[in-house]
């Protein structure tokens, strides 16, 4: 019992000579005291700030999950759609769709094999069109100038100064 109350005054004992310690520091220059107390404060709240800061962002994942994996989801489907729509894909469809019902012997395939000659011939055309416009926005080589004949230099005359 007595090393008890012997470790109780030896704190109370640094206790009271810590607290006076600290009363003159602050006496003696109040600004730089609080600046210490307060970096002191900062660097004992650091950890548990990071803490709860991780706690409060797992939160917020574990709740945001499923809407980050359902947005996921619609844009691969977005972009599986996109793929399929392309325009030329879509024609390209279409057409082998007419080719197939051309093999028709009955008058739906009379009317599908006029109409893939008729985009054939078209194509054709369209295809002359676009080489012909090929050729025309090609950009030629610059034309070299005609080799102008190799003049020889004058020297040109230097001044003599005379004397007056």
């Amino acid at each position: 019992m007595s090393t008890d109350i012997r470790d109780i005054t030896d704190t109370v004992e640094e206790v009271a000579f810590g607290a006076a310690e600290t009363a003159a520091e602050v006496a003696s220059n109040p600004i730089a005291s609080v600046r210490r107390q307060v970096k002191s404060l900062e660097r004992r709240g650091t950890p548990a700030a990071r803490k709860i800061n991780r706690r409060v962002n797992a939160r917020i994942d574990a709740a945001t999950e499923p809407a980050r994996d359902a947005f996921k989801v619609i844009s691969k489907t977005a972009a599986r759609v996109a793929v399929e729509l392309v325009p030329e894909k879509v024609v390209l469809r279409s057409l082998r769709q007419i080719k197939s019902q051309a093999k028709r012997p009955d008058a739906i395939g009379t009317v599908a094999k006029r109409t893939l000659r008729l985009f054939n011939k078209s194509f054709k055309t369209v295809a002359r069109v676009a080489t012909r416009f090929e050729g025309a926005s090609e950009i030629t080589p610059a034309s070299k100038p005609a080799a102008k004949p190799a003049t020889t230099r004058r020297r040109a005359r230097r001044s003599r100064r005379r004397a007056a």
